[in-house]
């Protein structure tokens, strides 16, 4: 497909481009070497995104976002994914799970979050329910006009820095063709809400700065005017953001892998041995070649599908080629640049064992490349019955 780009397209690439590099990589290796944003350095960037317009770029302008598309979304995201994830997550894109928001919902949570006045989480992965979301044991009870929260949550991103949950529990059983499963809900909940607690997780080796974090409930107690969406269907709120959030992931891979390329390039034509440049060895330049043609390959990929989600096409077949692809183009990607690299790939002096680092869990959150592959053969296959 052409994706000719308009002049404000390419507007919003440039200047995106320049904000990443202007405000975002001259704290990567503060927050590398600290695996800390500081509450400073995270309001002054969220101010900055604030003040450039890319904050909520991703939410309807008639709420006070800004309205973009999603093929714009793709591209702008594409240029925050050359930096640091902790840094990139800071000019914040809502979840557009809050668009379900209705009632007080609205002025409680979804406003201010696109106001950059409060931040979200999404909770959803357990320690016994990863890809098998029905599995998950968090439960919320019934009683009366509440919903008493009980269990726990894992991996959930950044909820050291958010202000509240959108969190998906248990709250009964429906029986089905397949045998019995689990009625989910979707709540709102907010972080200093007695019987709530969070705890910051393991250190992660990818994206340090950005904290993966273990929420606890004990008779948590939250109002029925909490509930997101409607009770027992909080996967009907859940299925268009899992489409979008895995279609971003593949558009930072696509900015990392091109940060990959530039860095590697440069590298292959300024490192001298043998007297001459590596890149003129063929080790080296079809290394180079294969690249850039991943690159380029998972990039019409995501922008397919960006494409195809503004027009209301897009299928999770589509969210699920995108993500295995650029996900995985990014560990090949990464491994190739640590090999041309050599010795000075892996040594801290240099970001690139941070990119071959950070790109091993784009293969695991928001989908297993597994599951992926699941959901693309399940969609060959169902047509014909088998």
């Amino acid at each position: 497909m052409d994706f000719g780009l308009t002049n404000e397209q390419q507007m919003i690439i440039d200047s995106t481009r320049a904000f990443v590099e202007q405000e975002l990589m001259p704290y990567e290796d503060e927050v590398e070497s600290n695996n800390v944003v500081t509450d400073k350095l995270a309001a002054n960037i969220r101010d900055k995104a604030l003040n450039h317009g890319f904050y909520a770029a991703n939410m309807p302008d008639t709420l006070g976002g800004g309205g973009l598309s999603d093929f714009d979304i793709a591209l702008m995201e594409m240029e925050l994914g050359r930096t640091s994830f902790a840094l990139q997550s800071l000019v914040g894109r809502p979840s557009n799970i809050l668009l379900a928001c209705k009632g007080e919902q609205v002025e409680r949570y979804l406003l201010p979050t696109i106001r950059g006045e409060r931040t979200e989480c999404l909770a959803m992965t357990e320690p016994g329910a990863g890809s098998d979301v029905r599995a998950m044991s968090c439960k919320a009870e019934r009683d009366g006009e509440y919903f008493v929260l009980n269990g726990s949550k894992h991996f959930i991103s950044h909820a050291d820095m958010s202000d509240f949950t959108i969190l998906f529990a248990a709250t009964g059983m429906e029986q089905t063709a397949r045998g019995p499963k689990k009625k989910i809900t979707s709540f709102l909940v907010d972080m200093d809400v007695e019987g709530f607690e969070v705890r910051r997780g393991s250190n992660c080796v990818s994206h340090r700065g950005y904290h993966q974090c273990e929420l606890y409930f004990t008779d948590c107690r939250i109002h029925q005017s909490q509930i997101l969406g409607e009770e027992h269907k909080g996967f009907d709120v859940a299925n268009e953001w899992l489409g979008a959030t895995r279609l971003s992931v593949a558009a930072l891979s696509v900015g990392r892998g091109r940060r990959v390329l530039e860095m590697s390039t440069d590298w292959a034509a300024n490192r001298k041995q043998f007297g001459q440049s590596i890149g003129k060895f063929q080790g080296t330049s079809f290394k180079l070649a294969d690249m850039a043609t991943e690159l380029a390959a998972a990039e019409q990929l995501t922008l397919k599908a960006a494409w195809k989600l503004g027009q209301g096409t897009m299928t999770d077949q589509d969210a699920a080629i995108a993500k295995l692809y650029s996900t995985e183009m990014l560990a090949r990607l990464t491994d190739n640049a640590v090999q041309i690299f050599g010795g000075m790939g892996l040594m801290e002096e240099l970001p690139i064992e941070r990119f071959w680092r950070d790109a091993r869990v784009e293969r695991i959150w928001d989908g297993t490349s597994e599951i992926q592959r699941h959901i693309i053969s399940r969609a060959l296959l169902r047509p014909l019955e088998a």
